[in-house]
């Protein structure tokens, strides 16, 4: 049994701005810095994507708790898949994974919603589980109240077969659009790529290189 935090005064990250992207050969997960609680900034400078494994990663949005409690659970099961079967665990089968925990605490619900993607034998996956614990295989998707300006570049500039600079670089145009845009959204940018060399953060030099904050 998972625990659930059932304190309704925990931190929610509200002010959150999510944007995943599959690209030909790699999937993009970017977020926002920004946790804030109404008009409250409470951090800024708050890690909103998680490494999972060496091939998979997700970004967080909703419960701070909550959301840290399904990383732990992910990383464990995944982790347990690659001792035990000497390879590392499917995309799909860790969506599938998450979309169980939710579930089973549909009573009480998980308060996150959950962008999770990576690399494996099949190339790049993205779903997106939401806290009822549904699941969807998206080519692109966003998440929190800077969504709707995110999605307004997604859906101009998006297109199959993306490179992994193109990918990169609309990942951040619409995450920097939802900063400008959304109150809840702000204090700089992460990204991470997955693709056939694994899970890795951008650093500030990188991301400089793809465009301008």
């Amino acid at each position: 049994m998972y625990f659930l935090s059932n304190n309704v005064e925990e931190k929610i990250l509200h002010g959150t701005t999510t944007v995943g992207i599959k690209a030909k050969d790699c999937v993009i997960l970017c977020a926002d810095m920004r946790a804030s609680a109404g008009y409250f900034i409470a951090n800024n400078n708050t890690m909103k994507i998680q490494k999972i494994d060496l091939h998979a990663g997700l970004t967080l949005a909703g419960g701070v708790a909550d959301a840290q409690n399904i990383v732990d659970i992910l990383r464990y099961h995944s982790n347990l898949h690659r001792v035990e079967q000497e390879n590392p665990i499917a995309i799909h089968s860790l969506a599938r994974l998450c979309s169980l925990i939710f579930h089973q605490n549909r009573g009480y619900p998980f308060m996150a919603d959950i962008l999770l993607g990576g690399y494996d034998v099949n190339g790049p996956a993205l779903f997106n589980v939401d806290m009822f614990g549904s699941v969807e295989e998206k080519s692109y998707v966003t998440t929190g109240s800077g969504s709707p300006v995110a999605y307004g570049l997604l859906e101009e500039k998006y297109k199959e077969d993306l490179t992994v600079e193109e990918a990169k670089k609309i990942a951040l145009q619409a995450v920097k659009a939802a900063i400008v845009r959304n109150i809840g959204t702000g204090d700089g940018i992460n990204i991470a790529v997955m693709d056939k060399d694994g899970f890795r953060l951008l650093t500030d030099e990188q991301k400089k290189t793809v465009i301008e904050l």
